[in-house]
């Protein structure tokens, strides 16, 4: 029996260690006007959105895509500790470069949740879901 249980925590241990592994590093920053947006013209989408930098939104295949976001750190001495947790959002627009400051530019509501709005731009590991 208590050999299952040793199994049982093992396994545990290297899925949650591969799922950590998958994430991928960014930034993400704020914005306030969802609407018209690349993905859905004027329908509504909610607040859990974001907008995918050009290496994510390629081309508009990514949206609809669902990303878990969790702040990671600061991306400057502004605010120190920022974080708050993660959040997962759908992509409905296209943060376009040169402008687009971050790998993603999520909703001011939907970065309330993971970060300080202060902070103004965090880094983040993010995963399609």
């Amino acid at each position: 029996m208590a050999i299952k249980i040793h199994a049982f925590v093992f396994l545990g241990l290297v899925l949650s260690l591969i799922s950590v592994a998958s994430a991928i590093s960014g930034t993400a920053t704020y914005y306030t006007v969802y609407t018209p947006s690349a993905c859905y013209g004027f329908q509504d989408q909610g607040v859990m959105i974001a907008a995918a930098s050009d290496a994510l939104y390629e081309n508009g295949a990514a949206c609809g895509r669902m990303y878990k976001v969790r702040c990671t750190g600061p991306t400057n001495a502004g605010v120190p500790q920022p974080c708050r947790g993660e959040v997962t959002v759908k992509i409905v627009d296209r943060c376009p470069s040169p402008g687009c400051q971050a790998t993603i530019d999520l909703s001011q509501e939907a970065f309330n949740i993971i970060a300080d709005p202060a902070a103004g731009k965090i880094n983040i590991d993010y995963t399609q879901v």
